[in-house]
């Protein structure tokens, strides 16, 4: 124990468990004033612990300090610039959180009946009206719970089109930058995936893609822009080679924020759509949900949607419309999940929309693609374009990827080591690593909600952390310094992942 550090400082760094003291609680109920009845009469026995559980036994304060402790030991997005790729994690306005605590939407119970729940029913088709409009197709469930499983739902909702057709299709087009769930996804609805390449442009291969198209394929599963940041410039050849032989084309919506207002997949001639609701409409992204990964399709699509969907209905004695679920849907994929979804999200998303608008959300585009090029450029300047180039040069959309074979070749620097080094800077570091095809990547997304002063601060760091490198490469090797937990064995973590911490007794 260093000398000098404090009692207060020892107090403090122990564990909640050594923390705890038997019979200490946080609260002490009072008597129910009904019999108590044993456990054994209410539980199977075989479903009784032995033993009591192991939970630490601590006063309310302390369970409020340990959390306080926890949450600060994090990086967020309101300690500092969050940069991560493909990610989208922009400031989430504080309006839309107190609209979600509301009463009337916080204490909503899912069961509630749809008569008793006609105002949560109208904000959620009005919801799916709004998505279904920025995404320039008709029809939309908000079932699905985050983006990839938005993905499934797209590549269920393409076998049930098939089969209604009569037609057994086996395979799924995937560029080798798409999202490493989306050949998950493929996987798990049954298909085999086949890659596509990507040409000296950054889009897709066309020739690849002209020799892969056969009456075999069921869906081609696209970003645009994609992982690279780049919109497609061939998407409605693209789409009139999928539709030609009788395939559907799916959009990933997970950079759905450089186009929002500017351009519309459905008018792409894409027929399946997922948006993230965590990325592009304010709900916080991160920390394991809840989110949201709603999905809009075309027309033709529209059958096959999961039930319940929330509908309008009008009335027939000259009324006001009323809002329902509507389960008779005989060609329907079913249900993707129990419930209609995280309700605090679409409330948040809706909230957004609203106080934007539309001229709001064209413009949350234009700056979100504004601040990735001012940025770019930047790092185009000094030791970071020497070192850090631009894996593809063109005008970016709303994130670009850098690659450090340079570095690592000239500083024996990796990614990894800047990425860590960031952090001492008080960065969070942007997606390493990804997409594949790019040595050393380095995907960078700053959003539309960040200053000119966070990105200039965020490229005179890369070049500090490069001019450092230059004279004690060792600096970054061993980076962090300031974070809680130092650099971790992560090829060890992978491999041997510890998911359940045994409590001490």
């Amino acid at each position: 124990m260093p000398a000098s550090e404090t009692p207060m400082q020892r107090e403090r760094a122990k564990t909640i468990y050594e923390k705890s003291k038997p019979g200490r609680r946080a609260a002490v109920l009072p008597d129910a004033g009904v019999p108590e009845r044993p456990l054994e009469d209410l539980i199977p026995a075989n479903l009784l612990r032995s033993e009591p559980p192991r939970l630490p036994e601590i006063a309310e304060p302390e369970i409020v300090r340990h959390y306080n402790r926890l949450s600060r030991r994090n990086f967020d997005l309101d300690s500092g610039f969050y940069p991560l790729g493909s990610c989208t994690m922009k400031h989430n306005p504080r309006l839309n959180e107190r609209v979600a605590a509301l009463p009337g939407h916080a204490r909503l119970h899912p069961a509630q009946d749809p008569q008793r729940a006609q105002g949560a029913l109208e904000l959620m088709w009005l919801l799916q009206q709004s998505l279904g409009e920025i995404c320039g197709l008709p029809h939309v469930s908000l079932q699905p719970s985050a983006g990839s499983h938005g993905e499934l739902a797209g590549l269920l909702l393409t076998r049930a089109y098939h089969a209604d057709r009569g037609e057994q299709r086996t395979k799924v087009l995937a560029p080798d930058t798409s999202h490493g769930t989306n050949p998950a996804s493929v996987t798990m609805a049954g298909y085999e995936v086949v890659k596509v390449a990507t040409n000296e442009r950054g889009g897709v291969e066309m020739d690849d893609l002209r020799a892969k198209v056969t009456d075999e394929i069921a869906c081609l599963m696209l970003t645009n822009p994609n992982t690279l940041g780049l919109f497609d410039e061939n998407i409605a050849e693209i789409a009139a080679l999928i539709h030609e032989v009788g395939g559907t084309l799916y959009y990933d919506g997970a950079n759905l924020n450089a186009v929002m207002g500017q351009s519309r997949p459905g008018d792409m001639g894409f027929d399946i759509v997922h948006l993230n609701l965590h990325k592009s409409f304010s709900q916080p992204h991160g920390g394991g949900g809840p989110g949201a990964g709603p999905i809009a399709v075309s027309d033709r699509i529209e059958p096959y949607l999961p039930r319940p969907q929330v509908v309008r209905r009008e009335s027939d004695n000259g009324g006001g419309p009323s809002f329902d679920l509507e389960f008779d849907r005989p060609k329907s994929i079913g249900r993707l999940r129990g419930f209609q979804g995280n309700f605090g999200v679409f409330v948040r998303s809706y909230a957004y929309i609203l106080s934007l608008g539309a001229d709001g959300l064209a413009e949350a585009s234009e700056t979100a693609v504004l601040n990735a090029n001012y940025l770019k450029a930047r790092l185009a300047e000094g030791r970071a374009g020497e070192r850090l180039p631009i894996a593809f040069e063109r005008h970016c959309m709303h994130e670009f990827v850098l690659s450090g074979k340079p570095m690592k070749k000239e500083l024996g620097l990796a990614t990894l080591d800047l990425a860590k080094r960031l952090l001492d800077y008080g960065f969070h570091p942007p997606t390493v690593y990804f997409p594949l095809l790019v040595d050393e990547a380095l995907m960078v997304e700053p959003t539309e909600t960040e200053t000119k002063e966070s990105l200039d601060a965020f490229a005179d760091a890369i070049e500090q952390i490069l001019t450092e490198a230059e004279s004690d490469p060792e600096i970054a090797k061993q980076a962090p310094y300031t974070t809680p937990v130092r650099r971790l064995d992560e090829v060890r973590a992978t491999r041997r992942p510890v998911v359940r911490q045994p409590l001490g007794d």
